[in-house]
């Protein structure tokens, strides 16, 4: 059984998920633009780093709770 969390989801075809599988850390990043992509991490911070890269500030500049709140629930997984 694995845990699976949601860090954001606009539609049913933009949405972000982490499903979490013992010690692996799997994200589904579901987009209209680029259909779906799976990211593999043995780590959180493995993770967070990819996440950081792949959310930055400079392309949420007016947006900057929608990131605040993406990187939080990046955190909480």
């Amino acid at each position: 059984m694995f845990k699976k969390v949601q860090i954001y989801k606009t539609d049913k075809y933009n949405m972000l998920n982490v499903e979490v599988q013992g010690k692996t850390l799997i994200v589904r990043e579901i987009s209209d633009q680029w259909g779906e992509e799976s990211h593999t991490f043995v780590s959180r911070p493995e993770m967070l780093h990819w996440a950081e890269n792949r959310f930055r500030k400079e392309d949420f500049v007016g947006r900057e709770e929608e990131l605040a709140a993406i990187m939080e629930n990046f955190r909480e997984v």
